[in-house]
């Protein structure tokens, strides 16, 4: 299993969402081919509301510790309540360019 279908499979069986989408992000950053370090997860659920940005991210790093120490360089969390993901008509910020590394 990938750590994209790993991170997906996690996510979804510790929180009720209404959607999820995680994307390897690794290949706009200074990385080898084939490499999964670097992610974007979109997140919709209930769960969120009533809670600020960082609680909500906390949330998902408390899920993924494990990966977040081993595996995951970096992660990119969008994460919105039903109402929010409505108001937003579905769409997440798009990923500014990596400036790090030898990328600059």
């Amino acid at each position: 299993m990938s750590m994209l279908e790993h991170i997906q499979q996690k996510l979804s069986s510790s929180l009720p969402l209404e959607h999820i989408e995680v994307i390897n992000e690794s290949h706009l950053h200074n990385t080898p081919p084939g490499s999964e370090s670097h992610f974007k997860a979109v997140l919709v659920s209930s769960e969120f509301s009533q809670k600020l940005p960082v609680k909500r991210h906390q949330m998902v790093y408390c899920l993924l510790t494990e990966e977040m120490q081993n595996s995951i360089h970096a992660l990119a969390l969008h994460t919105y309540t039903p109402e929010e993901w409505a108001s937003r008509q579905q769409q997440a910020p798009a990923t500014p360019d990596c400036l790090g590394g030898s990328k600059h």
